[in-house]
This record gives C-alpha cells, sequence and structure tokens, in this order.
C-alpha cells in the first residue's frame, strides 16, 4: 500500500480530527481539515473569500461548485508528491465521486480511508463534554442530534462509496486516544 492520499471519515466526537492530526505530523504528511481552510480562505480579501466568508456566516453549507473551487485552488499548492490527510471531506456522495476522480488525475491512485467509528450516544457525549471545556454555548443536545442526524443521512452512503473506493479500514474510535493512535498505525502498516 503506498500512503499519499487518507480521508478520515466518521462521526462528530469519534476523534478523527485528533486522529488526522497526530498521523499527519506522524508521515509528515500536508494536513487537510475542510473547516480550517474555509477558514483561511474567507479571511482573505479575494472575491472568493468574500463569497465564502457571506456563507459561512449565514450558516449555509457551501455548494458544491464553491467547494471544488476552493479545493481545486488549494490542492495546487501542494505537490503532487506531498501526502495528504482529508478531514471534513467528502461528506457527500458526489463529493466523494468528485474528489476521488479529481485525485486521479493528479496522479494519486492510492486512496486509504480510515474510518473512526463510535456508537450515537457516545458522540454525543463526547461532543457535550467538550464544548462544556471549550464554553461553547451553540452545542446543546438538541443542536448536536441535528448535526448526527446530518451526518448519518448524507456522510454514511459516503463511508460505502470509500468502502468499495479506497483502501478501507474501520477503526473503533471508543477505546483511550493512545490505543486507537496504535490500532490505526497497526491497520496501515506504519511504526
Amino acid at each position: 500500500m503506498n500512503l499519499n492520499t487518507i480521508f478520515f471519515i466518521g462521526p462528530q466526537g469519534s476523534g478523527k480530527g485528533t486522529q488526522a492530526k497526530k498521523l499527519a505530523a506522524k508521515l509528515g504528511f500536508f494536513y487537510w481539515e475542510m473547516g480550517g481552510i474555509l477558514r483561511e480562505v474567507a479571511a482573505e480579501n479575494t472575491t472568493l473569500g468574500k463569497e465564502i466568508k457571506g456563507l459561512i456566516e449565514n450558516g449555509v453549507l457551501l455548494p458544491d461548485e464553491k467547494l471544488w473551487e476552493v479545493v481545486t485552488m488549494r490542492l495546487e499548492r501542494i505537490s503532487k508528491n506531498s501526502g495528504v490527510i482529508f478531514d471534513g471531506i467528502p461528506r457527500r456522495i458526489n463529493q466523494a465521486e468528485w474528489l476521488l476522480e479529481y485525485l486521479k488525475n493528479q496522479g494519486r491512485e492510492d486512496f486509504t480511508t480510515l474510518f473512526i467509528d463510535v456508537p450515537k450516544e457516545e458522540s454525543v457525549k463526547r461532543i457535550l463534554e467538550r464544548s462544556k471545556k471549550e464554553g461553547r454555548a451553540d452545542d446543546t443536545e438538541k443542536l448536536v442530534e441535528k448535526r448526527l442526524k446530518q451526518y448519518y443521512e448524507s456522510t454514511l452512503p459516503v463511508v460505502e462509496y470509500l468502502k468499495n473506493n479506497t483502501n478501507f479500514f474501520e477503526i473503533d474510535g471508543r477505546p483511550p486516544v493512545e490505543d486507537v493512535t496504535i490500532e490505526i498505525a497497526s491497520a496501515i502498516g506504519v511504526k
């Protein structure tokens, strides 16, 4: 397995962001966190930046065309020889199809998916605990449930797509962080 493009997917609160950052640091890969990339673009004084900023401020999900624009613009800045870990994309089937096709056209052929899974109740518990620590009032149980409902409706079909089109590993996200890190390393053959 030639590791150069890795997708982390899983429900909010699964620990995928933590694990993606750790693996990116270990492998020296570019860590692509979609939310962070969008915030960076929104901060730029460009036409696209202003459009993205307006959408984010109004709580509107980016139309796919804008997402593609951001992805293509940012991927052009990363060497094709450099490894990339994607966190937060793809979230819908059409995003998965488009992204894999785009990456193949860039010369990336070997895709790996790490699906970090935890039961819904565990996701809710972790998100609410994290919110308390971070003092985030926007993460009410009702809003968390709504976001997880969106995840199960639109992202779970992506899991099936990635299972069929990438080297796919399902990882139990319930154990302590270090145990999950060890399981990921073992699954993909990294020391």
